[in-house]
């Protein structure tokens, strides 16, 4: 019996692979063709598809249809698409229609709207024209503002200008300035300036300071510079402290290195100890 089931596994193996060649060659091509009737990009004999693929050829070429009227595309054949789905259809192409109005975008219909969206459309172009006019936009259009909106951006562009001016914004038009907001402004400036040179900030204009005001920076900045020095940061100009300083961190550094030696960590230079600093050394 093993004998007989061998032999007939061989010439089924014998068979499958004197017919491989040709079975794989025609399965490819009807594969082939398929996939180029079901892309729709390109050429195929629908007369070599089967009923099952025809059926499925026809199920997909109505869905492609019915995405290209849903785009809005012109290969859209509105013939082919069932009552609901042109139902369907109108009702999205409307919708998309009138949020292309409200929003001002290229490509809105004003005739495909009710007598509703009309008004509601030209609200919304009214308001993003009052918005293009406040924010000086070029497509802002003047002519179709109230003498109230008018005042009203006129007013809000010189309160914006002036904020400008404070806040020390490349915006700011000096020129637009009232007197009253011009020293507003001036103190302003010269109050940010101080700061500025007090933290040590760039820009800084000296020449601005009062007396007073250019000894406390100069005393701000010996402060800072002793914390520098204090904390071993790269900024420490020890040519800038005073002498009390200077003694004072000499103090520290020497305490340091004594505590350094005598410990044993950190860095230890036993030549600045004091003869009996050494002896208690271990």
């Amino acid at each position: 019996m093993h004998l007989n089931i061998s032999n007939s596994l061989w010439t089924a193996v014998v068979g499958m692979s004197l017919l491989h060649p040709a079975a794989l060659a025609q399965s490819t091509e009807r594969e082939q063709n398929l996939s180029a009737c079901m892309d729709g990009f390109r050429p195929c004999d629908r007369s070599q598809l089967s009923t099952l693929e025809q059926t499925r050829l026809a199920v997909a070429e109505h869905q492609r249809n019915l995405v290209d009227c849903r785009s809005a595309w012109k290969t859209c054949d509105r013939s082919k698409l069932t009552p609901e789905e042109g139902n369907a259809l109108s009702l999205a192409l409307h919708q998309r229609n009138f949020e292309i109005c409200m929003d001002g975008r290229d490509g809105c219909d004003h005739s495909r709207l009710s007598t509703q969206e009309v008004g509601a459309v030209s609200v919304a172009e009214h308001r993003r024209n009052i918005a293009n006019c406040e924010n000086s936009a070029p497509t802002c259009d003047r002519s179709r503002l109230t003498q109230l909106e008018t005042r009203e951006i006129t007013i809000a562009k010189r309160l914006r200008n002036t904020s400008d001016c404070m806040d020390g914004m490349a915006a700011c038009d000096h020129s637009r300035l009232t007197a009253p907001e011009a020293l507003s402004v001036a103190a302003s400036e010269h109050e940010r300036n101080r700061s500025y040179c007090m933290y040590g900030w760039e820009p800084c204009n000296h020449a601005a300071l009062t007396k007073s005001e250019a000894d406390a920076v100069a005393r701000s900045h010996r402060q800072r510079n002793f914390y520098a020095c204090q904390s071993g940061d790269p900024s420490c100009d020890y040519s800038a402290l005073t002498p009390a300083q200077a003694n004072q961190l000499t103090i520290a550094e020497h305490r340091r290195n004594y505590e350094a030696c005598l410990k044993g960590f950190g860095y230890c230079d036993r030549s600045l100890l004091t003869p009996s600093e050494q002896k208690a050394i271990p």
